[in-house]
């Protein structure tokens, strides 16, 4: 049966590939690979022999037409990217696009990802989280994408490459301050795997006496809740009596000043009565 298989590789270490990968790269018709000198090592590796097309940002319209109609026509093939789960940061997510605006059925074969897998080692909050890719190369773009973050609460994912580091930690210092907790995570699962949990001025500094080598993860912790001021009880009050008047229960109304001023609600109750 004709379908698309997104098959997530290895970021680093090839025994991160799974056993349902291998498989299912076995077992396709062909594969479309971002850079397949980077996708022949692998298959190499797991004595995998099936030929390839390449599929890249620079030929994703015409060879994505290409490869839906090998699809249509019955055959099974299998999307990867040079490291990680195609389609995030990767051309692959306009193949998936085109496969099922025409019907075609798409199956995740989930592997490594570089962003969570950052995430999960930063010692950062992962509850809530926003994944950034990589900045514009564009200074103004790159800045006007970075002011949209500055209230940013949830923390933040960034790729990044090694030419390019110190002067995103530059601009990210200007954005966020120097004191903003920041992860980088080089090399994950390779030989030479870093994880640096430091602060962004910190990671400036860093890399002003150590060269960046190798491809960068970037976990940059949100903006913490800034506490309101508490105003004097009377003027809480104030307010409380107008939102009284515009047709709040008053025991809403002091639970939500409770919230807001730090007040206790009972506290609150009884002066709005």
């Amino acid at each position: 049966m004709s379908q698309l298989f997104v098959v997530g590789t290895p970021i680093g270490n090839l025994q991160d590939l799974s056993p349902r990968a291998v498989q299912t790269l076995r077992t396709v018709d062909f594969i479309a690979a971002e850079d397949t000198r980077v996708t022949l090592k692998l298959l190499n590796h797991f004595e995998i022999k099936k030929p390839m097309v390449s599929y890249y940002e620079h030929n994703l319209h015409e060879k994505g037409e290409y490869i839906l109609s090998r699809i249509l026509s019955g055959e099974t093939c299998a999307v990867v990217s040079d490291a990680g789960m195609p389609c995030i940061s990767d051309p692959g997510e306009d193949l998936v696009r085109l496969c099922a605006a025409h019907g075609v059925t798409v199956t995740v074969v989930p592997g490594p990802s570089a962003a969570v897998s950052a995430l999960a080692v930063s010692g950062l909050v992962t509850s809530r989280f926003t994944f950034e890719g990589f900045l514009s190369t564009n200074k103004a773009s790159r800045m006007e994408h970075l002011s949209s973050l500055e209230n940013e609460r949830r923390t933040m994912i960034f790729y990044e490459a090694p030419h390019k580091l110190s002067a995103t930690l530059g601009d990210l210092k200007s954005v966020f301050g120097a004191d903003r907790p920041l992860s980088v995570c080089r090399e994950l699962t390779k030989i030479h795997e870093e994880i640096l949990r430091t602060t962004i001025g910190g990671a400036c500094e860093y890399f002003e006496q150590n060269t960046p080598k190798g491809e960068f993860v970037l976990i940059v912790s949100g903006q913490e809740k800034q506490e309101a001021a508490q105003l004097p009880l009377e003027e809480v009050c104030q307010i409380g009596r107008k939102m009284i008047l515009s047709g709040m229960r008053t025991t809403d109304v002091a639970k939500e000043l409770a919230k807001t001023y730090g007040y206790k609600k009972a506290e609150l109750y009884k002066s709005l009565l």
